[in-house]
């Protein structure tokens, strides 16, 4: 999780069939509000009409820019004073700010407290006086595969002996974009069906580099979307790694903002797009800004914020059930807090945006949610290390736990040579841009030596490169789910009478078979997962309640696709 996530049909009926309304091109970011504005999302009432709607909102002093009528959303520009004008009328459900008005020069692009420090990494890499580890031996015809341990985990290297997954499932990533010029990625993602509704904010994201401030698809300026999307569906071609699912197709639904931020509006727009189009599994690794948790009625908060998170909840909640009602799994990270999200801990970091509007909050679980992972019909998925232990930085619980994945740990093995080695975490695709950006990768597209450890590239026999990086978090985990999901929809969906050409599967078939075939992990012994020894306080210390078939730590199991693509499972 982020801590700052057609072929068969014509273009034209695409558009014809989304819901989602937008005066410049369908699809597409919305146009940034004018000097002096500002941008909300505003729900219409439960049974209001679209006309009392549009008629309350001007009322109110708003003007209508772009609107998704599939949950009666509608993006507002208005001056001061607007939600206070939006909470009096009736046929309004509530109005939220859309963070598109930018943050003050300086503040720092997002980033996950519990991570390992790039510097931090260099510095215990030299107090260890390690030398450059050599690639373990390929165990597939990807060059790569012996970094993947992960795939190992999950049995995808077996499983795809049998079954690489159909063409015929498309997955989305609902994300930051991703790296289509990547060897591993362009056979397998749809350019046509993709979308990127996301306006880049030069005061977050830096200067925009393409015009209107809006990438065009198969671009990844974060990385975070490109590995997330390799880690599903890296292609088994020959070059770097093979993700979980090689065969299917991915769709980039982006909602993300290069510096990792995740707002409402867009997320909105990609989760009903995805619904309109057809696809089957959606995976989303973040959680929405600002607010971690969203609040109906925080003492800590304001009036104006208290209303702001409860249109956030509103909307979120009509977005996920309206993708669950047109057949659209969704999975999504359980967030890299460590703690149990059915009694979370108090939340220092929201609202995130702008800088230094964060306060402490204590979070009530029966008033608070994090959303997506708290919304209705979602998998929740939990991070491992390469020992099958729960990774420290990993959220839990029952409440909201599905399944379990590899999602990296770089302090995993103790007492071992991989001890925070970068081999603990998770390796997928990278973009060469963002590498070039951070100097690991030299303009001639040469890695760079300091960062032979945890980068590498692989080419094709024509000369076509990729880059591959390590990541950890919840963000990795739940691709791998996404991954084995897909499998589930090419072996068991059936046709999809409303997209010709792609499969259907009902998500609660689907979560069915997931947990069905999951590989069902104990409890530790003693009942809890501990890291003293790790270096970690002992809020780190995650209690481990429930049974073998499941639990707070790993749910119903870790997620198995040699189980799925093999086992018995037609009437689950």
């Amino acid at each position: 999780m982020q801590r700052r996530p057609l072929a068969a049909a014509a273009a034209a009926a695409i558009a014809l069939a989304t819901a989602l309304v937008v005066p410049a091109t369908t699809g597409s970011a919305a146009a940034a509000p004018a000097a002096g504005a500002t941008r909300y999302v505003v729900l219409g009432a439960d049974g209001a009409s679209r006309a009392a709607t549009l008629a309350a909102i001007s009322r109110a002093g708003g003007r209508v820019v772009a609107e998704n009528s599939a949950i009666a959303s509608y993006t507002v520009v208005a001056g001061a004073g607007f939600e206070t004008a939006a909470a009096g009328q009736a046929a309004l459900a509530g109005a939220a700010r859309d963070q598109v008005i930018g943050r003050a020069p300086g503040q720092p692009t997002r980033f996950d407290p519990n991570a390992e420090p790039a510097a931090a990494r260099a510095a215990k890499a030299k107090l260890a006086n390690r030398t450059k580890a050599a690639v373990p031996k390929a165990t597939t015809a990807e060059p790569l595969s012996g970094l993947q341990w992960d795939m190992k985990m999950v049995k995808a290297d077996q499983a795809n002996k049998t079954n690489k997954g159909s063409r015929k499932v498309k997955i989305g990533i609902i994300d930051s974009g991703i790296d289509a010029t990547n060897p591993d990625l362009a056979p397998n993602v749809d350019l046509n069906l993709s979308r990127n509704f996301v306006t880049d904010i030069p005061l977050i994201d830096g200067p925009c580099e393409f015009a209107g401030c809006v990438d065009p698809v198969g671009h990844d300026d974060s990385g975070h979307g490109t590995h997330v999307a390799g880690t599903v569906a890296a292609a088994a071609n020959g070059v770097g790694i093979a993700g979980v699912a090689p065969n299917v197709t991915l769709v980039e639904v982006r909602g993300g903002q290069d510096s990792g931020f995740v707002f409402l509006n867009p997320v909105l727009s990609a989760l009903t797009y995805s619904a309109d189009v057809g696809l089957d599994v959606v995976n989303m690794s973040f959680f929405v800004d600002p607010w971690l948790f969203n609040c109906r009625n925080n003492p800590a908060d304001t009036p104006a914020e208290q209303q702001e998170q409860r249109t956030i909840i509103q909307a979120m909640t009509r977005a996920m059930n309206y993708a669950h009602r047109k057949n659209v799994s969704m999975v999504v990270a359980l967030g890299n807090d460590h703690q149990d999200l059915g009694n979370p801990l108090p939340d220092s970091t929201s609202p995130d945006f702008p800088a230094g509007a964060n306060k402490t909050r204590t979070i009530d679980n029966a008033t608070c949610l994090s959303l997506p992972v708290e919304g209705p019909n979602v998998i929740g998925v939990s991070a491992l290390g390469p020992s099958t232990r729960k990774a420290d930085y990993s959220d839990y619980g029952t409440e909201q736990i599905t399944v379990a994945a590899p999602g990296g740990w770089f302090r995993d093995g103790l007492g071992t040579p991989t001890f925070q080695t970068d081999f603990n975490e998770i390796l997928s695709t990278y973009p060469k841009n963002v590498l070039q950006a951070i100097g690991a990768v030299d303009a001639a597209g040469n890695v760079v030596a300091a960062f032979e450890d945890s980068v590498f590239k692989s080419c094709t026999a024509a000369g076509a490169c990729g880059y591959y990086a390590y990541l950890q978090g919840t963000s990795m985990a739940a691709p791998h789910a996404t991954g084995v999901a897909a499998l589930i929809v090419s072996r068991f969906g059936t046709a999809d009478p409303a997209h010709a050409g792609q499969l259907t599967l009902a998500p609660n078939r689907l979560e069915r078979i997931l947990t069905a075939s999951a590989a069902q992990q104990p409890c530790p012994a003693g009942g809890k997962e501990t890291y003293v020894p790790e270096g970690r306080s002992v809020e780190f210390d995650a209690p481990c309640t429930g049974t073998l078939a499941f639990n707070s730590i790993y749910g119903h199991g870790i997620v198995d696709a040699l189980a799925v693509v093999s086992g018995p499972f037609g009437r689950a």
